[in-house]
């Protein structure tokens, strides 16, 4: 009974306190500071800020703009104004600028930014009113700069909306042709040569949620202008001019000429994959064996297609060249491919000439239809759209666009908000508390929940109804929000039962932020573009009935000719297995033919694996490769003790080969004195953290887990909370080794073990964390978890997923434990499934020549090109994590973010593996399961799941001879021990 008095306690007295939050002084907007986060003031004010979280701070384009023009702001002016690049009015003390000459333009702004730099101009505005922004720039043409120019633009000191903060400027890529065939004939995806040059662009939103390009308010008088980023270029102007219209197709054809003679030509048809550039290098092409499409090679692989799955998302655009053969009327059509995704439209803003020609094509509807297509550029009744063309040289150009979607995707981010609030209203209610003994009454013990719940539910089906308007049909996304509403349906059911099922409401996020982030999607596959007189016919786009039976006999017998896995081996060819895509076989493929086999007279072939299950299939039935890439991290050492792969310690220069490589990333391919893998690639926690809500609660970031304990009452009396966190962390940095030295049992049994155990399972018992976090980088973007620990997949993430976000968060070592010394100890491990290893098969008869081949691969020069060209040829998400800190430095990231990655990298610390330490996973999470959920004692539930782990440890010890019959040690694993930082990473870390 105490008990539970003291939680109704805890709830009031929580409750009370958000009362006060929410009626505190409301948070003005956070002005810009230029990407760093201040010292922390008096926490105190931190209740202040109760309501505010991520997207309330400064808010979107769509409320800016209303009140603009409410407020009498005008777009139909005639105001033009144009500032050198060169004449600055001031710049940031570390700003790298310089005016000087650049490929051809005099008297340019060269800025070689390092990190977070600003640059600021004066504007004198004569006529006010809302004026777009063009700017004209040069990107920096070299092999470190490679992604879009992010900029963030201010007026007089204030980001005047969010996206505003996110902008970019775009380069020009070109794939390289003639496509390269390898061996069996089949083309090489191409990789883009980046083309850039002098170009104009006028700023939009990053997302591609908006049909024109964002304005700006300016009033008449003197502004400052301010341009904040940390990535090089040239910058000769930037004009602010009057929004142009524009016309329906209706007006825009009475304007054009109207006894233009009829033109007498032949089609144009344009091979899509014959780009004239795109904006994106990860735009690629694809390889589709309608017998229709063209070129089509019978049983080869031939990039014929653009590929529609990576031409989906933002503002990736395309440009087509073609020379039109007499001034006069031409027609459009498309032979495409709109099945990628079910029963959904895309949508695409068309340009002639670099323009949008009339309203109907500034998001053209592509209807989702089976199979390959001829889509006529047509209204709705049908009737092709007339283009007036002057002889000559023309650009047909295409654009990625969400516009229409845009007003559903905002009502879901609401419904989000929403599950939001009424969580941490019931959090706050209960305490964090689910006391099953505890009896409710929603509608008394909190007024008007189940009232916004169910309203909640009421605007999910308005927006389902929207979504189908939108899309023509239904499709997963509005099924999806049936799906939730059933979710809410269900609670609403039983409200009084909802304070013991409160992490649904958190499943609901999840699933809301899912469907928001389909949204954003919008792939098209196109064949070939047809540019045709108006009095001509269309040439035929679709392939007929019996072209269809032939293509379907064709590609069936092509399934028979294997690519994936040689079943002949070559004895005068090293055979190597990736366990990766086609895209990184490829890639390796070209650059050994291109550099390992010339240096080395080593012919290599690489081979797709596609599962890493067949190596152990094939290697019982002798039929292995020399060498394995791409391995899980668990395979070498799980064919180590079966003497299945090679000790690498037996050549000579090995020791040569370790130092290149963190310590700590040895430590899963260590077995009985020897290492059989090279770490090949690794990824590991990093905090990351929100610095403009992190300024408004008066917090700085972390440094131990001392400073993490006082920030969390502020974060949890403003409704925010910290990520659960793994147990590796806490276990790791109290200096506790997992195996013992002799690798005869678990390391826990002991006064640190238990202390370890302790604090991690506090951090919900005690401190009051999430017992589960189903989707950090969208709690992290609403700013209900406005710092958190996650891996670095979760920096890429964010890096693509939350575009609004540019510049207001960053990446901090994890929180330490102080030593006596004053050190900061931060050992972590990694994350399992995105390490992978390089191994040598004990089979191989070339064990010199493996061994070559694999310190070709894991050298500097070559880890880092094919890190470069990866990401050149599929995007950002496919950032190389590799393991080679030489190689890893020189990939794209931002300087600031990289000093941290490199502080957290040198107390990398992988957990050794032993026979039967594969329990040690499931045993540490049903001991953790038992102290938080079932709330037992953290000292038995540690010592029962150390009992089962060390009970399987001995029993696969004795399998593997180390452990006699009787359970005594006869020989000792002497696995290695690691206490100090590793030193490798300091020629690259600032001091």
């Amino acid at each position: 009974m105490e008990l539970k008095a003291l939680f109704r306690t805890r709830a009031v007295m929580s409750f009370m306190l958000a009362l006060v939050c929410v009626l505190g002084p409301t948070l003005t907007a956070l002005a810009d500071n230029n990407g760093t986060l201040p010292k922390a003031r008096s926490t105190s004010g931190g209740a202040e800020a109760a309501a505010n979280t991520a997207k309330n701070l400064i808010p979107t384009y769509t409320e800016v703009l209303e009140g603009w023009k409410k407020n009498g702001a005008k777009e139909d002016h005639t105001g033009s104004m144009t500032l050198s690049a060169a004449s600055l009015s001031g710049k940031s003390a570390n700003a790298n600028v310089a005016v000087e000459s650049y490929d051809g333009k005099n008297n340019v702004l060269v800025w070689k930014a390092k990190g977070d730099e600003w640059v600021e101009y004066d504007l004198d505005v004569a006529q006010g009113g809302l004026y777009t922004i063009e700017m004209s720039y040069h990107p920096f043409v070299d092999s470190r700069d490679r992604k879009p120019i992010a900029l963030s633009l201010s007026v007089d000191g204030v980001s005047p909306y969010l996206e505003s903060k996110s902008l970019e400027l775009y380069r020009h890529w070109k794939d390289k042709m003639p496509i390269v065939k390898d061996d069996n004939g089949d083309e090489i995806r191409p990789a883009a040569n980046d083309i850039s040059s002098w170009q104009t662009w006028e700023l939009r939103d990053m997302s591609g949620a908006y049909l024109d390009p964002l304005l700006w308010n300016l009033t008449p008088g003197k502004h400052k202008i301010r341009l904040a980023g940390s990535d090089p270029m040239a910058l000769e102007s930037i004009s602010f001019k009057a929004p142009v219209p524009v016309a329906d197709y209706a007006a825009v054809r009475k304007e054009l000429p109207k006894n233009a003679a009829p033109v007498e030509a032949d089609p144009i048809v344009i091979e899509a994959e014959q780009v004239g550039w795109k904006n994106d290098s990860s735009i690629t092409l694809a390889f589709d064996n309608d017998i229709a499409n063209s070129p089509y090679v019978r049983g080869k692989i031939s990039y014929n297609t653009l590929d529609g799955s990576h031409w989906s998302t933002k503002n990736q655009e395309i440009s087509w060249s073609f020379d039109a053969p007499a001034a006069g009327f031409y027609k459009i059509a498309l032979r495409q491919q709109q099945s990628l995704v079910s029963n959904r439209s895309s949508f695409r803003t068309i340009m002639i000439n670099g323009k949008v020609p009339f309203s109907e094509l500034k998001a053209y509807r592509f209807p989702y239809a089976t199979g390959w297509k001829g889509r006529e550029l047509a209204n709705d009744e049908g009737e092709p759209y007339q283009f007036y063309l002057e002889k000559g040289s023309n650009t047909i150009s295409m654009r990625v666009t969400q516009a229409p979607l845009v007003p559903a995707a905002v009502e879901m981010d609401k419904a989000i908000a929403t599950l939001v609030k009424l969580s941490t209203d019931l959090r706050t209610l209960t305490g964090g508390v689910d006391d099953k003994n505890r009896t409710w009454d929603l509608k008394k013990d909190l007024p008007g929940f189940v009232e916004q719940l169910q309203e909640l539910n009421d605007n999910l089906a308005a927006t389902r109804e929207q979504l189908i308007t939108i899309n023509g049909r239904s499709d997963a996304l509005s099924q999806g929000l049936v799906t939730v509403s059933k979710d809410i349906e269900t609670l609403l059911k039983y409200p009084d039962e909802i304070p013991y099922d409160a992490g649904r409401m958190n499943t609901m996020q999840g699933k809301l932020a899912d469907l928001v982030k389909q949204l954003s999607s919008q792939p098209l596959q196109i064949d070939r573009i047809f540019i045709v007189p108006v009095e001509k016919p269309f040439p035929k786009m679709e392939s007929t009935f019996v072209e269809k039976i032939e293509g379907s006999i064709i590609n069936f017998f092509n399934t028979f000719r294997s690519k994936e896995v040689s079943e002949k081996t070559d004895d005068q060819v090293l055979n190597v297995w990736m366990n990766r895509g086609r895209d990184y076989v490829n890639l390796l493929q070209s650059m050994t033919n291109e550099m390992f086999t010339p240096q080395t007279g080593i012919k290599v072939k690489i081979n797709l694996l596609k599962d890493d299950k067949l190596l152990l299939l094939m290697n019982a039935a002798g039929m292995a490769p020399d060498v394995g890439i791409g391995l899980p991290h668990d395979t070498p050492f799980d064919y180590a003790i079966r003497n299945g792969v090679y000790n690498l310690k037996q050549f000579p220069d090995f020791d040569d080969v370790y130092k290149q490589f963190a310590p700590g990333a040895w430590m899963p391919y260590f077995y009985d004195g020897g290492y059989y893998a090279v770490p090949e690639t690794q990824t590991f926690s990093m905090m990351f953290y929100r610095k403009d809500i992190l300024h408004n609660l008066g917090l700085s970031v972390p440094d131990t887990w001392d400073d993490m304990y006082r920030m969390l009452p502020v974060l949890q009396q403003n409704g925010m909370n910290f990520t659960p966190v793994e147990h590796s962390i806490f276990m790791q940095m109290h200096g506790l080794e997992y195996i013992k030295q002799d690798g005869s049992r678990t390391g826990f049994n002991t006064d640190k073990g238990f202390e370890a155990f302790k604090e991690w399972t506090d951090l919900q018992n005690k401190y009051g964390i999430d017992q589960r976090s189903d989707n950090f980088v969208q709690h992290f973007r609403d700013g209900s978890y406005p710092i958190g620990i996650a891996d670095l997949n979760g920096y890429l993430q964010l890096t693509v997923a939350a575009p609004e976000l540019n510049g207001v968060w960053g990446v901090a070592p994890i929180p330490g434990v102080k030593q006596a010394d004053g050190t900061v100890v931060r050992w972590t491990g990694g994350n399992g499934g995105d390490q992978f290893a390089s191994a040598i098969f004990k089979h191989t008869k070339k064990p010199q020549e493996s061994w070559e081949f694999l310190k070709w691969w894991m050298s500097e020069e070559v880890q880092e090109k094919y890190g470069l060209d990866l990401e050149t040829l599929n995007g950002v998400t496919f950032r190389w994590y590799t393991s080679n800190v030489d190689s890893f430095v020189k990939l794209p990231w931002k300087e600031e973010d990289l000093q941290a990655i490199l502080e957290q990298w040198k107390w990398f610390r992988e957990v050794a593996k032993v026979p039967g330490s594969y329990y040690m996973e499931r045993e540490l999470t049903n001991a953790w399961t038992r102290t938080v959920i079932n709330g037992e004692n953290y000292r038995t539930s540690l010592e029962t799941a150390i009992k089962e782990v060390d009970r399987e440890i001995q029993r696969k010890m004795q399998e593997f001879h180390f452990v006699d019959a009787n359970g005594q040690l006869v020989r000792s694993l002497n696995l290695p021990v690691i206490t100090k930082p590793w030193e490798g990473v300091d020629k690259y870390v600032k001091k």
